[in-house]
Order: C-alpha cells, then structure tokens, then sequence
C-alpha cells in the first residue's frame, strides 16, 4: 500500500513525467528539411486517432511554415479497410495541401515496418529528410529509422508534454510513457535500434 501511496503522489505531484517524456523526445531544436516524414499512430473505426490527429496538426503547420517541399505519411492498416496513411492525408489534403506533395506508405503496422517500409520511397525523394512524430515515441522512432538507413533529423512534437500539464491526463501520460519504454526495451532486446 505504501509503494502504491508513493507511486500516486510522484505521477501526480512531481514533473517526473515530464522529465521522462522530455528524455524520449531528445533535442528539440526544430530541424528544417525538404522532405517531412510522418508517422501513423492509431485509427478508430476508420477515423485517424487523437495521436495521429496531432500529427497530420503539426505536419500541416511545418507546411505553412514554407520548409516542406513533400511528405511522406507512413502506417498501414489500423483495423480498418483504408490505411490510416491514407485517411491522414485526407486530412491534409482538405486542409490545403496539394495532393501530389504527398507520398504513401500504406503497408507497416509498426514502428519498425514504418522504417524498413518507408526506406525506398525516402530514398526515392530527393533532400533533407525531417521524421516528425509525438515526443514519447521518437527516440524509438529516431533510432529505428536510423538504423533502416534512412537519415532524418528529429522533429519531435509535444504530445504527451503537453497533456501531463492537467492533472486528469498525468496517469494516462505515465500510461503511455510506461508503454513506450516496455517498447524500447522490446526492439533493443530484438536488434531493431
């Protein structure tokens, strides 16, 4: 009972979470490139989920910055018939993004699919790449993606940084947070960073 006391007051109390998610993001030094690789997160009955909402949000705002000259949306199937890249660029493209700026890949259902999968569509366009993901995901994403010989800079956005802030999201913070670093250690045991 005492270390379930003290667990709760440190999630809740303490900025252990954002330490912890400030580690899994790495530098936050907003690179700039030509080609802006986004990961897929989640979909709900066919409808992109709140991670991979946020996503295809910061993707369109590094668009309106005026850097990007394309973008590559990798994720497959997420328990639906259409790939969640698919309906990601949707999204983009009703926000005003011209269709033909955006490349597909439709197949992974992993981070380390989105690496091995997106690797010869990234080498077929030219240019600086940029991998844009949540915060708690890229040093996974960052050190699959490099290990699949694709090199791009991190550009992580403040996904789980910014929910830790409301006391009513800290556990399901420490929740992913939890589950992104039984992650790491899963594809470290497995060869995959």
């Amino acid at each position: 009972m005492a270390l379930l006391g003290l667990t709760v007051l440190i999630v809740t109390t303490t900025p252990v979470l954002q330490w912890w998610t400030i580690h899994l993001a790495g530098p936050w030094d907003d690179p700039k490139g030509d080609v802006l690789i986004v990961l897929a997160a989640e979909a709900h009955d066919d409808v992109i989920g709140e991670s991979s909402y946020w996503r295809c949000v910061y993707a369109l705002r590094c668009w309106r910055e005026g850097w990007v000259k394309r973008i590559l949306l990798t994720g497959g199937p997420a328990g639906g018939p259409v790939p969640i890249a698919e309906r990601m660029k949707q999204f983009l493209t009703a926000n005003g993004i011209p269709e033909d700026v955006i490349a597909l890949e439709t197949r992974s259902s992993s981070t380390r699919e989105n690496a091995l999968f997106s690797k010869p569509l990234s080498d077929s366009i030219p240019g600086r790449k940029i991998l844009l993901t949540s915060d708690y995901h890229m040093f996974r994403a960052a050190h699959v993606f490099q290990k699949a010989g694709i090199d791009a800079a991190p550009r992580p956005f403040p996904d789980a940084l910014k929910r830790q802030t409301h006391w009513n999201e800290r556990w399901s913070v420490a929740q992913t947070l939890l589950i992104e670093t039984v992650k790491i250690v899963r594809y470290r045991w497995n060869g995959w960073l």
